[in-house]
């Protein structure tokens, strides 16, 4: 892992974005031996298969699970140095994209009037995002776990199960504390892993139970590895959303 590189990370993550190799090698403006050869180079230091295909689909292993963790880990902290560092220069112009919700509308443009005011080389693209499309939430366990075939289980029931479940920040840590609301704090929050891949591992093992995105289970239902628990209230459908111009 030593001599691991960003354009390894940037070419695996963009990769895994796509599960599509021609179309990450498009993206990057490579030939698609020339990504498949950086993948290679990257399993082999890593010392594990990163993809996996099935049938014509490519799927990403709990290593590739792990690794584009860390290469969106690392990617994020080098966006905060670039930033930390224009603070250290002082902003002097360019051109600031910002994404707001639509309730955004009625705040944001006092916020970047503010600053215009203070670093008047800036200009903006202001975007909002609305509503896309349903994303539905749901409770996977191994077949067998004492509630697999259990019809309309309580929510208050879950209470009393261990919970395997992604790290706070994530986007499925907010949901959950979206959807649970009061009751979050009541349930037993077991184990916090920062890869979707090996979450499903850990309920397969018998570790606990997860919330997870229903789009996320589909091979792992149809190959009996997870059962989805008739819980009251779910699927919890929240949303994913579309950002565009506001033009």
């Amino acid at each position: 892992m030593r001599n691991v590189t960003l354009r390894q990370l940037r070419v695996f993550a963009t990769a895994a974005r796509h599960m599509n190799f021609s179309r990450a090698a498009d993206e990057l403006h490579l030939s698609q031996p020339a990504v498949s050869t950086v993948l290679k180079q990257l399993a082999s230091q890593v010392g594990l298969p990163l993809f996996e295909r099935i049938g014509r689909r490519t799927f990403l292993t709990p290593a590739g699970g792990e690794m584009l963790e860390c290469a969106r880990a690392i990617t994020q902290r080098m966006r905060e140095a670039d930033a930390a560092l224009a603070n250290l220069k002082g902003v002097t112009g360019g051109k600031l994209n910002v994404a707001v919700i639509s309730a955004g509308d009625y705040f944001f443009p006092r916020v970047l009037a503010a600053f215009g005011a203070a670093h008047p080389g800036i200009t903006f693209n202001l975007t909002v995002h609305v509503p896309f499309a349903p994303h539905p939430y749901v409770i996977v366990a191994a077949p067998s776990h004492a509630l697999a075939g259990a019809r309309q289980i309580p929510r208050t029931a879950l209470n009393r199960e261990r919970f395997v479940m992604r790290e706070p920040g994530s986007d499925t840590w907010n949901s959950m504390r979206e959807v649970f609301g009061r009751q979050f704090g009541k349930l037993n929050i077991a184990m916090q892993i920062a890869s979707t891949e090996t979450i499903k591992q850990a309920v397969v093992a018998g570790m606990g139970i997860a919330f997870l995105s229903a789009h996320t289970i589909g091979l792992d239902l149809l190959a009996g590895n997870l059962v989805v628990l008739d819980v009251q209230d779910f699927p919890a459908r929240l949303n994913w959303y579309l950002v565009h111009n506001r033009t």
